[in-house]
């Protein structure tokens, strides 16, 4: 024979209060202020409003949490800078620019979602950043969206691989595959975008990319040419900024001779302050050095300066300057890179003859004629040339030496020198104001002055940045 016990409540003796309250439909178990179980048909709630539920130390748990889902915030689309919670995902309109969503702290199994608004990613990446030194896909740094439509999915694992993405939205390819940045003057060529820089400037990268799409940046890194000598006495051209180029592995375009195939600079999303050296200024007795230009750990040496005449050197640089006569050349490729970033000047023309060529990216400068017996007219030496590259889309020649001034050491003209290949100035004659500058962004040497004539200043430099953006 079974037993029953029949009840409506069990109160407690210390105080009355309710133990099991049954109440209609729904029984409610506990009295404590934070934990009581309410059963009201096929629903159990466990806790009061305001209180709190917990698991015993070593307990676990099972049929409760997150699936891999997150709660979107539609009441809340992002347009600033703002910090993310777990658990939650966003929809971010970067219509008006660019901005970044800072990762909570992780903690194992953490979910966090973003997915562009509007389908402007592409114009204004949004840039993802880990909280302290967490990491993003087992890399340090942050990652950029710049795909248009693009939506993503971290979460953190653990401190070797940080916060994993685990699925991108069908929209687009994700971001973080490719090298995604801002600054200068943006081009593309196929799949391959270019960042000009004709003047100071930062190279801001939102998404450091992976090695399946791409991680590293090209670069041809061009420093200002020397600036030439002159009046009094013929001077010598100006060598022809430092010029240093990588070039990808197999090649996408044709590079100068001088590029480097295995250098390549891997970037991560931060922002690279970015030189670019002016021209040398016209000088005495030499013309001044251009200005270095950079990029990452990159730095090409300015064009060293024509020396005036009588017996003034060269000034040493990327490209040396040439000398007057009875002076020595400026030397090339100071300091030493691999491969030379430039070239020797040219030497002066013996028995008072004109001054020498400022030397090249890809070649020396070439030597002042030597005043014929007798006195007479003697021409300058001729600048070195430039070289070639087709990182932009279609070959430009940049880094010519500039010409030697000329001189007569009695009557006529002296003629000047030509101007290197590349932007390098000519020499002037003797009678005229006619040496040549060098050509601006191309690091191409200020031609030497003719006889009793000024030099011209070098031509500024350039820094061209290129990577793969897309497949």
């Amino acid at each position: 024979m079974s037993s029953k016990i029949k009840v409506d409540n069990i109160n407690k003796i210390s105080d009355d209060s309710n133990i099991i309250k049954k109440c209609g439909t729904t029984t409610t178990v506990g009295s404590g202020a934070s934990n009581p179980i309410v059963v009201d048909g096929s629903t159990v709630t466990l806790g009061r409003c305001g209180g709190t539920v917990a698991l015993a130390s070593g307990a676990t748990q099972s049929g409760f949490g997150r699936t891999g889902t997150v709660d979107w915030q539609t009441a809340s689309i992002k347009t600033g800078t703002f910090t993310a919670a777990n658990g939650e995902g966003y929809f971010c309109n970067t219509t008006s620019g660019g901005f970044v969503m800072n990762l909570p702290a992780g903690s194992a199994g953490n979910i966090v979602s973003v997915q562009d608004y509007n389908n402007t990613f592409d114009t204004n990446a949004l840039t993802i950043t880990p909280n302290g030194s967490e990491k993003i896909n087992g890399g340090a740094g942050s990652i950029g969206l710049s795909t248009e439509g693009e939506g993503l999915t971290l979460v953190y694992i653990d401190s070797t691989v940080g916060w994993r993405s685990i699925q991108d939205s069908d929209f687009a390819t994700a971001g973080s595959n490719y090298v995604a940045a801002t600054g200068g003057t943006e081009t593309t060529s196929g799949d391959w975008k270019i960042h000009t820089f004709t003047g100071p400037g930062s190279f801001v990268v939102t998404g450091g990319g992976s090695p399946a799409g791409s991680n590293t940046v090209d670069y041809l890194v061009i420093a200002g040419g020397g600036g030439g000598a002159g009046n009094p006495g013929a001077g010598a051209g100006g060598g022809a900024g430092g010029y240093r180029e990588s070039v990808p592995s197999p090649a996408a375009w044709t590079g100068s001779p001088l590029a480097n195939p295995a250098n390549a600079r891997p970037v991560s999303a931060q922002t690279y302050p970015i030189t670019v050296g002016g021209g040398g200024t016209v000088s005495q007795p030499q013309g001044n050095e251009g200005g270095n230009s950079t990029f990452s750990d990159i730095t090409s040496a300015g064009g060293g300066g024509g020396g005036k005449a009588d017996n003034n050197p060269g000034v040493a640089g990327g490209s040396g300057g040439g000398a007057a006569p009875g002076g020595s050349v400026g030397a090339g490729d100071t300091p030493p890179t691999s491969p030379p970033q430039g070239n020797p000047g040219g030497a002066g023309g013996a028995s008072n003859g004109g001054s020498g060529g400022g030397g090249g990216a890809g070649g020396v400068g070439t030597a002042g004629n030597a005043s014929p017996p007798g006195g007479g007219n003697s021409g300058g030496g001729d600048g070195g040339p430039g070289v070639a590259t087709s990182i932009t889309g279609s070959p430009v020649t940049r880094g010519g030496g500039a010409g030697g001034g000329g001189r007569d050491t009695y009557s006529g003209s002296g003629p000047g020198g030509t101007a290197g290949p590349g932007g390098g100035g000519a020499g002037g004659t003797q009678n005229s104001n006619n040496a040549g500058a060098g050509t601006d962004n191309t690091g191409g040497g200020g031609g030497g002055g003719g006889e009793n004539q000024p030099g011209k200043n070098g031509g500024p430099g350039v820094v061209i940045l290129r990577y793969k953006f897309q497949n």
